[in-house]
């Protein structure tokens, strides 16, 4: 960021018009799921933040944002395999609690990473770096926003099936 603010966008060449944003929010979110890793960072948030209050209107953000495809892709590319999704989830009520925590963890990493990206974002916009903002918006949305939709649409799914236990 220092080296970009110190620069002008003509200073750039073609070639890291196209791999700084892809870079930047990359790295922006890797330092939230690093901490992730080592920390409850998800406890920053209060408790309320991630109650599911009107949980027709995600599902209806999902549906009209194609949620179910990113989702699919994600299992396609990495969470297919079967000792990946156990990290999450492996059948059993405790396990719940773990994917309830993950979720929360994930979520918490992914919604940080998307405010920080979009503050930088506005202040590179003001230095003129438009083609670079719109690209890293775009990977923005994809790599951040969607995970959390993605992540409180799972805690959906979750309480239904938790009510359905105690029952």
């Amino acid at each position: 960021m220092k080296i970009l603010l110190a620069s002008e966008p003509s200073d750039l060449s073609t070639l890291q018009h196209f791999i700084i944003p892809f870079l930047f929010p990359l790295f922006i979110t890797g330092i939230f799921a690093f901490i992730g890793f080592a920390y409850p960072s998800h406890k920053i948030l209060p408790s309320s933040y991630y109650t599911i209050k009107n949980p027709k209107r995600l599902n209806y953000i999902s549906k009209i944002l194609g949620i179910k495809y990113f989702k699919f892709l994600l299992l396609f590319a990495f969470w297919g395999k079967e000792k990946n999704r156990k990290k999450y989830f492996n059948g059993t009520k405790q396990g719940l609690k773990n994917f309830v925590f993950q979720t929360k963890q994930s979520e918490f990493g992914h919604i940080a990473a998307l405010i920080v990206i979009l503050i930088l974002s506005i202040i590179l916009q003001m230095h003129g770096y438009f083609f670079l903002v719109g690209i890293i918006t775009v990977i923005n949305i994809l790599g951040n926003l969607y995970p959390v939709i993605l992540q409180r649409t799972h805690r959906i799914r979750i309480i239904n099936i938790t009510r359905n236990i105690k029952e």
